[in-house]
């Protein structure tokens, strides 16, 4: 077994792809490090499909995950599951926290940890695991040949409707917008699709049912109010900043509350990197192969960092 100690040279909260690619070349940097994450893969392990990385013409987020893992473990990755709940600087070094209340200290950190689903906020969670999902993956076989609805219109609302229909009856998605946007690729899949009835310029207004979700409440403009009975409800409508250890860092962020970075993706506070979904780098492209070049671009500066600060204190 591997033996975690509780002091490192680099600690990299989040296990996702920018995380374990970090952990990758930290390795191959000789850095000692330790990767703390919750959620092996993040968002990315729920992904269906994935047509777009380098030398796999199509797999999905599970196995790219199973082997990007493999590979930073090959390399020597430590890794511990559980969720850091607290970050704080002490004596020129930070002091990590999980929720089983271990501490680690560590001399740099690189923030990993992504991004979580974004909520309708309206009476969903009376819903959850009663015909409301956020993962088509996840959950998409409990709808065989029932009728199901996607909100969204971005890629991981189309890449979920089509998925969908694979195994629905009918499937309806619903865009607030007047077009889908994302990958031409999947739009052009969407739109040809039969079994996928697209619904523009629309919002969920309600949920309604009784033991489960048995019907949507559609707000449509300059209508009355229409109702469409569905057995399940995929809410695919973007991401938002895991925002507690940001607040915790006193980081800098932009009006959406990802974290700024600059070109080696530090942040505005010494001895703290960020890479992956959470930062507003990579022109806000957020795809896996942008996480895994923000990871290796990270811990290059970080091994510079490390040397730097190693030598001024001998």
């Amino acid at each position: 077994m591997t033996e975690i100690k509780n002091k490192y040279s680099l600690i990299i909260v989040g296990a996702g792809p920018a995380g374990l690619t970090a952990s990758m070349y930290a390795s191959r940097y000789k850095i000692d490090h330790l990767v703390i994450g919750q959620a092996v893969g993040g968002l990315a392990f729920e992904a269906h499909k994935i047509c777009n990385f380098p030398t796999e013409e199509e797999i999905s987020g599970v196995q790219l995950i199973g082997k990007i893992r493999k590979h930073a473990e090959s390399l020597g990755m430590k890794m511990v599951n559980t969720e850091v709940t607290k970050i704080e600087e002490k004596n020129n070094q930070f002091e990590i926290t999980t929720e089983n209340n271990k501490s680690f200290l560590t001399q740099a950190i690189l923030l990993a940890t992504g991004t979580k689903r974004r909520k309708l906020n309206i009476n969903e969670d009376k819903f959850i695991g009663k015909g409301v999902s956020y993962c088509a993956t996840c959950d998409a076989m409990f709808y065989q040949n029932k009728t199901v609805a996607v909100i969204g219109g971005g890629d991981s609302a189309n890449t979920s409707s089509l998925y969908l229909a694979k195994i629905a009856k009918q499937v309806y998605q619903i865009y607030r917008g007047n077009k889908l946007h994302g990958e031409t690729i999947w739009i052009d899949k969407v739109i040809h699709n039969k079994k996928i009835k697209l619904i523009y310029n629309t919002e969920v207004a309600n949920l309604e049912g009784k033991e489960k979700l048995e019907r949507i409440v559609l707000n449509v403009p300059y209508q009355q109010a229409r109702e469409i009975n569905v057995d399940g409800l995929f809410i695919e409508i973007g991401t938002m900043p895991r925002k507690q250890l940001i607040k915790q860092l006193l980081l800098k962020t932009d009006q959406d509350g990802f974290i700024k970075v600059s070109a080696d993706q530090k942040t505005s506070r010494v001895g703290v990197w960020a890479a992956g979904d959470i930062t507003s780098a990579s022109n806000n492209f957020r795809q896996i192969i942008t996480a895994c070049s923000e990871g290796s671009i990270a811990i290059e500066n970080i091994f510079e960092f490390l040397q730097k600060t190693n030598k001024s204190n001998l």
